[in-house]
């Protein structure tokens, strides 16, 4: 520490408001399409935080889980549906959104069928497999009138607004370098992990999975868009889970202020998950970083290292929320689909810098509308009509 005081605990952040839910009957209502692990586990109960949304319908090509997690959550036989008969969701006033929680292959399958049932959509990132079909999903959206958002959970997590907060403030001074790190073991035993070692469904390996997370993040962190991209990939031999999808991927990101984002990403290294941003002023070590709780971030700067007291939230339920928000009170979101596809175009930039081992020019542009940074303002839904 070269003798620097180590402040273990830094001090508290201010406590997050608490605004009571909205009414009952002003809470928007969502239909979640596939009751995978991450479904399961993660997006249904955090319904049971949400202050804005209400889970009214559930769809999934296993009649029995569907009514089992219907029976569970109050949705009655009208809110049950199955992958064929989705459509019929045009005639349930209940759904106004649909959050799509499929494998990345069927994202703008069921996208698009949400829209032309008139419903706004919730997509799971990535966005897409391609920045075609991306494209595509953008369009239909428009077409229908209905507001598309990418669920980038981490850009609602209060640690990781923080971050960006002391950023986009100065206080790390001219950032330098980004380095990411998100990976972990792929079980190709689990059916939450067979779809994934498939390309037609899950389009790549851990990149387009976990390490999204990092490439995301060092572009909302930076508040920049890289001109240039690096990208190297690498597969054990004979480890029959990359048959089809790559292992490890390593890139590096260009931005037009000189900071230079490095990231890795793996389905055969020990679980990461770590965010490090270093400025001319302090450094900030995110570890973990982008899991489901338990953020830790750590700041260093000449007065020493202090670890920052933040309050742990329901990042799920503060992403479900805005959308809730966007559409009652129609405003923007702040992750849309355009968002989505950036980061599928890199991800496509970088798959081609490895396989020709040359740097690709960024030859397009994309500006976010809603800076990253912003937090939710804790409102109210305006009042009907």
């Amino acid at each position: 520490m070269g003798g620097l005081p180590n402040r273990a605990v830094g001090r508290p952040q201010p406590k997050l408001e608490e605004s009571p839910p909205w009414p009952e009957d002003r809470k928007v209502g969502f239909a979640v399409v596939g009751l995978g692990k991450f479904a399961m586990g993660q997006i249904i109960p955090a319904f049971g935080e949400s202050k804005a949304a209400k889970l009214v319908a559930v769809v999934s090509g296993s009649p029995e889980k569907a009514q089992r997690v219907a029976a569970q959550h109050g949705i009655g036989p009208d809110g049950i549906y199955d992958y064929s008969n989705f459509d019929r969701i045009a005639q349930n006033p209940k759904v106004e959104v649909v959050y799509v929680i499929l494998p990345n292959s069927l994202h703008p399958e069921f996208t698009t069928r949400a829209f032309q049932a008139g419903k706004h959509v919730l997509c799971e990132k990535p966005m897409a497999n391609t920045p075609e079909e991306c494209q595509r999903m953008i369009d239909a959206g428009r077409r229908a009138g209905k507001k598309l958002m990418i669920a980038y959970r981490e850009q609602y997590e209060p640690h990781n607004l923080e971050v960006m907060r002391r950023i986009r403030a100065g206080e790390l001074g001219d950032l330098r370098v980004i380095s990411t790190d998100n990976g972990r073991h792929a079980d190709p035993k689990d059916p939450a992990d067979q779809w994934r070692l498939q390309k037609s469904l899950a389009g790549g390996g851990a990149l387009p999975d976990v390490g999204i997370y990092g490439l995301n993040a060092q572009r909302y962190l930076s508040g920049e868009e890289p001109v240039e991209v690096r990208g190297w990939i690498d597969s054990p031999e004979g480890d029959p889970r990359f048959r089809e999808v790559e292992d490890v991927t390593c890139w590096q990101l260009r931005f037009p202020s000189g900071l230079i984002a490095n990231g890795s990403t793996s389905y055969s290294y020990q679980d990461a998950s770590r965010f490090e941003i270093l400025g001319t002023k302090a450094r900030v070590t995110m570890d973990p970083a982008a899991e489901y709780d338990g953020h830790r971030v750590m700041v260093k700067d000449q007065k020493g290292q202090q670890q920052l007291a933040i309050q742990e939230v329901n990042q799920m339920a503060r992403e479900i929320d805005h959308m809730a928000k966007a559409v009652r009170n129609n405003t923007e979101v702040k992750t849309p689909g355009e968002e989505g596809m950036q980061d599928v175009r890199l991800i496509h930039a970088i798959y081609e810098s490895a396989r020709t081992g040359q740097a690709v020019k960024i030859n397009w542009t994309y500006k976010r509308r809603i800076d990253a940074a912003q937090a939710d303002k804790d409102e109210q839904p305006k009042p009907p009509g």
